[in-house]
């Protein structure tokens, strides 16, 4: 892992602690998980935490204001603040996990890599305000362990996906790509830009637009028509099962050749029209060939790891744990443009 990755894995830019009174530094050194009878002191977690929470406290404040850490954002029952407390832990669980089966896939940390890690943490911590610092709970051991934590879970995971299945047929990842006019039924915009819901005789009146539009589109171009009706002609793309089009348009779409002009398709909340550009867009195709690997990969990571974790123990010490509390606030100042390039080294 290069040195510029292992400084962007901490924080693009320096911070300082802000004035908001917070409560003191946490005993680093209790116990705050156990892996396998490896007893985790609260030292790594703690600062997983308190750094996520840096590097996210500009971002919340900017829209919520204030401190939202102790709110219940997503209407769970979990406040922002435990949901990232329960992410970094299922995080550790996966990296000492994945450190425990190293051998199995010959991943090493170099000693390198071990002095590239120190002088990262280095410049780290010189690069903060002692304030900042103490919130976080960093030193150098601390911030050490974390990269190379950090480390060898981005080799395992190299290693692990390289055995996925990349070899894609053109048939599975053909993309097609088409246009299209959507027409809604249920609301439009009056002359002072209101939404105003359709009557059931304005409804029978735009049924027979509609079917007007169509025709015009089949004997000259959709965009000539959409032109002429003030609708919108719109792109996309599409495969042969996409999941994300309403059922009778992706029908329709492949019914179609190149260049065709479908008549009207009556949806429950829209009519379309559509035409079908291309039945092989190279680049979407391409790009879906990716993210059906990339999909792959995933899988196959989450597939291992799962399958590790079944065979070790993991335990969280609740009662330390919950002295990491996200009270006092951060901010984040961006490094000047030299600053940053002077990383990428």
């Amino acid at each position: 892992m290069k040195k510029a990755k292992l400084t962007a894995l901490l924080l693009g830019g320096v911070m300082a602690a802000s004035v908001f009174a917070g409560c003191g530094s946490v005993d680093k050194d209790a116990v705050a998980a156990v892996f396998d009878g490896q007893e985790i002191a609260l030292g790594v977690p703690n600062f997983a935490a308190r750094l996520q929470q840096a590097q996210d406290d500009d971002l919340y404040a900017y829209y919520f204001g204030g401190n939202v850490w102790n709110t219940d954002l997503s209407g769970t029952g979990v406040t922002v603040q435990d949901d990232v407390k329960n992410t970094v832990m299922d995080n550790l669980f996966a990296m000492y996990t994945l450190e425990a089966h190293m051998d199995e896939y010959g991943v090493t940390v170099s000693e390198e890599e071990l002095t590239e890690i120190s002088d990262v943490a280095s410049e780290f911590l010189a690069a903060n305000s002692s304030e900042a610092l103490e919130e976080l709970g960093a030193d150098q051991e601390i911030v050490e362990e974390y990269l190379r934590l950090l480390t060898v879970q981005q080799k395992m995971h190299d290693a692990i996906i390289a055995e996925a299945d990349t070899n894609v047929s053109d048939e599975e990842a053909n993309t097609s790509a088409y246009s299209y006019v959507r027409i809604s039924k249920t609301t439009y915009t009056d002359e002072e830009g209101k939404s105003v819901e359709y009557t059931e005789d304005e409804l029978k009146k735009l049924a027979d637009t509609v079917e007007t539009f169509a025709a015009e589109a089949k004997e000259g171009t959709l965009e000539d028509a959409a032109e002429a009706h003030s609708y919108t002609v719109s792109q996309g793309t599409f495969t042969a099962d996409d999941d994300i089009l309403d059922a009778k348009v992706l029908t329709a779409l492949k019914g179609l050749e190149e260049g065709a002009v479908s008549g009207v398709i009556d949806t429950d909340s829209a009519y379309y029209v559509v035409r079908l550009d291309a039945k092989t867009d190279a680049a979407a195709t391409e790009a879906t060939r990716e993210s059906i690997i990339s999909e792959r990969e995933t899988a196959l990571y989450k597939e291992v790891l799962s399958g590790w974790q079944e065979s070790h123990t993991w335990e969280v010490k609740e009662d330390v744990w919950k002295d990491v509390t996200f009270d006092r606030l951060f901010t984040t100042i961006v490094p000047s443009t030299e600053d940053a390039e002077s990383t990428e080294q």
